[in-house]
């Protein structure tokens, strides 16, 4: 029997639509727990443990981590990346877990925002209704060179540090296709919700 039989993990790769589908999913009076914005808690919860660690120079002007300069830091440094990792993630994991068990209660389906689940899988074994946001990589890439304002080689860096969208859809439950405009993109979410409300 799995632990969280409402939940349903919302992945898929960078620039795939995951945010757009969690916004449209609130839109629709749904609960979405977001992974990033408390990871982005926890960055200022132990921000005094990761200065000590990576060095006053990840502050900003206003005494808060830059989160630009942190990451320029850990994202070309695998071994400063998993340092990170490993102060953050059991919080975040525990503040997740700690609002998944008040949602759960309530009995109704539910959205959990993980953008690295199956990066981070053997973490996350509570979950096994998982969504993928699917577009192909060509399109991940022009998607993310307009929005970041990143140059090909760059984009294909971001892309590439994580699992391949393929594989990511050949792992899913279920495969929300957001390779066409956001009209189309509704109406994937709602062929969606059909298949878990019912």
């Amino acid at each position: 029997m799995q632990k969280f039989p409402n939940a349903y993990v919302i992945t898929g790769s960078i620039a795939s639509g995951k945010s757009t589908v969690s916004n449209l999913l609130k839109e629709r009076g749904f609960s979405v727990i977001d992974a990033d914005v408390i990871a982005h808690e926890q960055l200022e919860i132990c921000k005094c443990e990761i200065v000590e660690v990576f060095g006053e120079q990840i502050l900003g002007e206003t005494g808060k981590i830059d989160r630009q300069k942190l990451g320029t830091i850990v994202f070309n440094d695998p071994k400063e990346l998993k340092t990170l990792e490993q102060i953050l993630h059991p919080k975040i994991k525990g503040e997740i877990l700690s609002r998944v068990a008040k949602l759960e209660c309530l009995g109704q389906v539910y959205f959990v925002d993980i953008p690295l689940f199956f990066e981070k899988e053997d973490r996350y074994a509570e979950f096994k209704n998982v969504a993928v946001i699917y577009a192909p990589k060509e399109l991940l890439l022009s998607r993310l060179m307009n929005r970041n304002g990143l140059s090909l080689n760059e984009a294909k860096a971001r892309v590439e540090l994580q699992m391949d969208i393929e594989q990511k859809r050949k792992k899913a439950n279920f495969i929300i296709d957001n390779s066409g405009d956001k009209e189309n993109l509704e109406q994937e979410l709602e062929k969606f919700l059909r298949q878990i409300c019912c």
